[in-house]
């Protein structure tokens, strides 16, 4: 699918598709949002981010409307089949059934995919580190109905460890209920370290009792393709990564 899109690798079941965009996809967002923008609370035209989500759903072929969340950086977990709002204050999404597309936008958090083996549910959730400390996967796996044995896991773009320095407050979070948390971290000068999100995720979703997990690897500061608020600051879009069912 070239550099407009990044498809993840992992074992889901056939009738389950996956993408994430990338900048570079077909949109119409003037710089420095260019192009494929899909955050409509970033500060871009708000006409040419609609554009740019029909252009996505064409593009991509998707089965549905992407169900898109007002993400909060919290816990919340909302059911698409009983959702009764376009935008649900929710960052994670559960879907039981086909035709569901389920939708997470970040521009260096780390948005994490789901589905079960039989391919009957997906999952989509965004963790920044403030929902990923508070518990936001762990809700997902559990509001899925789904063996967590049985649930594969895909981690998504996100700012990578070498370019995310946080401070005290960031670890303290994590190892308050997990001391085996301090591996993640990194000092680098007094009272910061460089977080590995990645690694974070992983050691939840173990915890969780998931253990098929692929993806990771992505740093969104260094990936220009991507947008990153910490690269970019209030200039930086938002690009979505999609998981749905046929």
């Amino acid at each position: 699918m070239g550099d407009a899109w990044i498809v993840p690798e992992w074992t889901a079941p056939a009738n389950v598709g996956a993408a994430v965009s990338t900048r570079l996809g077909p949109g119409s967002s003037a710089p420095p949002y260019d192009t494929l923008n899909l955050g409509l609370r970033s500060g871009d035209d708000p006409l040419a981010v609609t554009a740019n989500r029909v252009s996505l759903a064409l593009a991509l072929d998707l089965p549905g409307p992407p169900l898109w969340l007002r993400q909060v950086h919290g816990t919340a977990v909302v059911d698409a089949g009983v959702a009764t709002e376009d935008e649900p204050v929710a960052d994670a999404a559960v879907a039981h059934g086909p035709g569901k597309v389920l939708a997470i936008l970040t521009a260096d958090c780390l948005p994490v995919l789901f589905a079960s083996a039989d391919g009957g549910t997906i999952g989509a959730a965004h963790a920044g580190w403030r929902g990923l400390a508070a518990g936001v996967l762990e809700n997902t796996v559990a509001r899925m109905d789904s063996p967590p044995a049985s649930v594969m896991a895909w981690l998504g773009p996100a700012i990578g460890g070498p370019s995310y320095e946080v401070g005290d407050e960031v670890r303290a979070a994590f190892l308050a209920s997990d001391t085996g948390a301090e591996t993640a971290f990194t000092p680098t000068r007094p009272g910061h370290w460089l977080c590995d999100l990645y690694v974070l995720a992983r050691r939840k979703l173990a915890a969780a009792g998931v253990t098929q997990v692929s993806g990771g690897g992505f740093d969104t500061f260094r990936d220009k393709r991507l947008y990153s608020y910490r690269r970019d600051g209030a200039s930086s879009g938002r690009f979505a990564s999609l998981v749905w069912t046929r």
